[in-house]
């Protein structure tokens, strides 16, 4: 699936790539690659994938039992030909929840486990072990989850997984919600937050301030299960779950571990995402050092509570000149694209030069290039009387005999575009940029940065000029701030991973660095969508 204006929308089978194992259904049918089953089964919304194998047969496919009345959960494994029982380690209302589904059931009433020694007297005969299965929640068929394992025989003193599905009647179901989840369903406020998915749609594990239980807390406040992190797969939008200091910490206290794996589907999700995130973007050049010239004093200077940069410190900033005069800032996203602000510009582009590299305002250093605009693609829902939808894009001329609209050049970077309004919680410290007046409306000839704080409940500070695709940054103090000049610049974030993301473009503002007057911006992701089609290519990463 990818995410499209806040929707989670389907892949079709033919955007998977030829990679990985071939893989059967659950018919029978042979698929090239499991990404194309799981397309498949996004579509159908039912189960299609059963194992990894070239040898299809609609006999020998992966099955789940839920047998006794202690309801206890059986699985035949196809690819080992085996059958087993699901030990109760690890065993979670995720994985009941799947199984529950798989049986036709609404959805689990309660997750469980029991003794062996209590179910193997009776007369069904049951596998003597089990294996350990380890589900998101969203999942189909326990078929689709990781399956871990050495097949050891069990003892009567091991534990099984049970389940009690909502038709069966037994158990008690809540008697009010508690939680409402987003899909409609109720469960547990204790089960909000713990890093467990209960809601089936993971809406209990969303807008978490804190995880509670040992779930991991990403900072787009989103609780993830122990065993998602440092697996390898990015499941926080910034990929904290990932980081090289959260492996580090698990190391050191022996969490990191790769237990005997039967049946591992996410290892081929992951072989899907390395072979189709390789945009580069949002990582400066940092063994470029450039020549030791005579740039002028690079001493601070307050500019609305910013400093100079170094010469070739910001790679993506841009400056754009039009007719001559240098007015607006904007991001470079790669390729021949440029963001800025709509107000920057007009539907004229051989007016307009964009100017990459670019340090002092009024002359070149080693490193400048000039690309010419080929079109100037403005919002179609820009209001140049509210400044609603100020974004713009600027498509760059190609230079001649290639396909390229700039020369390989060592200071300059793309910087990645976001695709999700969540990824950057308020209060998360991100940096502008920008030749902008100062507090005094003097202008200035050296590129200048500050870091500045994401600011919510924006509509407060401008309660009849706000709309929806703005966001506020800075300081409501007026310590930091925007201004004229700077408009069209980026506002830039950077995630755990260290991948910098233009969060914003600078829009307007009132009083620059004035106390209750924050900066606003154009929320770059808000617009993701319209950038993607605009410009007709892979603009992002993670987004696939």
């Amino acid at each position: 699936m990818r995410c499209v204006d806040g929707v989670c929308v389907c892949k079709l089978p033919y955007m998977c790539l030829r990679l990985g194992p071939t893989a059967c259904g659950h018919d029978g049918r042979r698929y090239i690659t499991h990404c194309q089953a799981m397309a498949s089964s996004c579509r159908l919304r039912k189960k299609v994938f059963s194992h990894f194998s070239d040898q299809c047969s609609v006999t020998n496919v992966f099955s789940t039992f839920v047998k006794t009345d202690k309801q206890v959960i059986e699985v035949k494994l196809p690819s080992i030909s085996k059958h087993a029982l699901v030990c109760a380690e690890d065993w979670d209302m995720a994985a009941a929840n799947v199984v529950c589904r798989d049986q036709r059931s609404e959805k689990a009433r309660s997750v469980g486990s029991v003794m062996f020694s209590e179910v193997q007297s009776e007369d069904t005969i049951l596998p003597g072990v089990c294996v350990r299965v380890q589900c998101t929640g969203h999942e189909y068929s326990l078929a689709e989850c990781n399956i871990y394992g050495d097949m050891k025989p069990l003892t009567s003193q091991h534990s099984v997984a049970t389940v009690h599905c909502e038709n069966d009647n037994t158990g008690d179901g809540p008697t009010e919600c508690e939680f409402l989840c987003a899909n409609g369903q109720c469960v547990k406020l204790s089960d909000t937050c713990d890093g467990v998915n209960h809601c089936e749609d993971g809406s209990d594990e969303m807008c978490c301030k804190a995880c509670r239980g040992g779930a991991f807390h990403c900072q787009s406040n989103v609780c993830l299960p122990p065993h998602a992190v440092g697996d390898g797969i990015r499941d926080c939008l910034g990929g904290d779950d990932e980081a090289q200091e959260t492996k580090d910490k698990l190391l050191k206290e022996n969490l990191l571990s790769k237990p005997v794996t039967i049946s591992e589907p996410k290892q081929e999700l992951k072989r899907q995402r390395d072979s189709l995130e390789v945009l580069q973007c949002g990582i400066p050049n940092m063994d470029y050092n450039p020549p030791a010239t005579d740039y002028g004093s690079t001493r601070r200077k307050r500019v609305v509570g910013g400093q100079e940069t170094t010469p070739t410190q910001i790679q993506w900033q841009v400056a754009i000149q039009e007719e001559g005069k240098v007015n607006c800032g904007g991001a470079y996203l790669g390729g021949c694209w440029v963001l800025t602000a709509a107000h920057c510009v007009r539907p004229k582009p051989e007016s307009f030069r964009v100017k990459f590299s670019l340090w002092m305002k009024r002359s070149k250093i080693d490193t400048t290039d000039i690309a010419f605009v080929k079109k100037v693609h403005i919002h179609y829902g820009y209001n140049a009387k509210t400044y609603e939808n100020d974004i713009a894009l600027l498509e760059l001329k190609v230079l001649g005999g290639s396909q390229q609209c700039l020369s390989e050049n060592p200071a300059i970077r793309a910087v990645c575009v976001p695709w999700s309004i969540q990824q950057f919680q308020p209060g998360h410290n991100c940096t502008i940029s920008g030749w902008g007046r100062d507090r005094e409306g003097n202008t200035q000839d050296k590129l200048l940065w500050a870091n500045v704080a994401l600011i919510e409940n924006c509509h407060e500070h401008y309660p009849d000029r706000y709309r929806p695709g703005m966001m506020c940054a800075g300081d409501v103090e007026g310590s930091v701030d925007s201004c004229q000049g700077d408009s069209g610049g980026p506002l830039v974030c950077q995630d755990p991973s260290g991948v910098s993301y233009v969060w914003g473009v600078v829009s307007w503002g009132e009083r620059c660095g004035q106390k209750g007057y924050p900066g606003v911006y154009s929320q770059v992701a808000h617009y993701y969508e319209w950038i993607r089609v605009t410009t007709d290519k892979y603009i992002t990463k993670y987004n696939i």
